[in-house]
């Protein structure tokens, strides 16, 4: 016997999931594309960003951590959600400080690209300037925390899928950071460059070495295409 089918609606689109779906994950299945950035398939979601929130039955809510529900009305693209969801990325711009024009990242940066999508070519908000640190201890990797938006993608990666526990946040508000799990560097670490936590940082934040510009300006991921573009695309091919 099949599983129950949950029907709501996302922006008055009717959309079909299973139960224990979250919105975000029948959005996805749906072709509907829901701005993300902690949000990553494999790690637990946490809501930690907040880019991802909708307007369900008229109350805000993080749509990677909120399940379906049968007769749900959802909204995701109205101009408030449009205008926090800009805020959101704002902030996490002038909190850092990301020189998207030379930065190796730039075209693969999911913060970039986001921005771009939502029409931020400059943020609003007084860039704060933080004196960050930066780790090439490392003979493979490096952290370069000026570029670092807490996401937390590393974190749960290096303890759920490679068992290592290397990252974890310290401190707190103003003064959060990503930390690692030895008293002075990355290099005294058993991380490895094949580690899943190396290889899911949405910006800057870790790189590896010897890798940089790698591949071309131009044939870089949102180079060509927005992104969320690869969500779209997939339903539009089935139907």
């Amino acid at each position: 016997m099949s599983e129950k089918t949950i029907t709501f609606t996302i922006d008055g689109v009717e959309v079909k999931g299973a139960p224990g779906q979250t919105i975000l994950d029948a959005a996805d299945a749906a072709g509907i594309y829901i701005p993300r950035l902690c949000h990553f398939k494999g790690l637990n979601p946490h809501g930690s960003c907040r880019v991802c929130t909708v307007i369900v039955n008229g109350r805000p809510q993080a749509a990677c951590t909120q399940p379906i529900a049968e007769g749900t009305t959802v909204e995701n693209d109205t101009e408030d959600i449009k205008k926090h969801r800009s805020n959101i990325v704002d902030m996490m711009f002038v909190e850092g400080n990301h020189f998207c024009m030379f930065c190796e990242k730039s075209g693969n940066c999911e913060l970039q690209a986001l921005a771009y999508r939502l029409g931020i070519c400059a943020p609003k908000y007084p860039f704060q300037f933080p004196d960050c640190t930066l780790d090439a201890s490392h003979p493979d990797i490096f952290i370069d925390r000026n570029r670092c938006i807490l996401c937390g993608r590393c974190v749960q990666a290096s303890k759920d899928l490679d068992g290592k526990c290397v990252f974890e946040f310290v401190g707190r508000g103003a003064e959060k950071k990503i930390a690692v799990n030895a008293e002075a560097k990355l290099s005294d670490t058993n991380v490895d460059v094949t580690d899943r936590a190396v290889n899911i940082c949405p910006v800057g934040a870790i790189l590896k070495k010897r890798e940089g510009f790698k591949i071309p300006i131009g044939e870089r991921m949102y180079d060509a295409q927005p992104i969320g573009s690869d969500i779209e695309s997939d339903t539009k091919s089935i139907k």
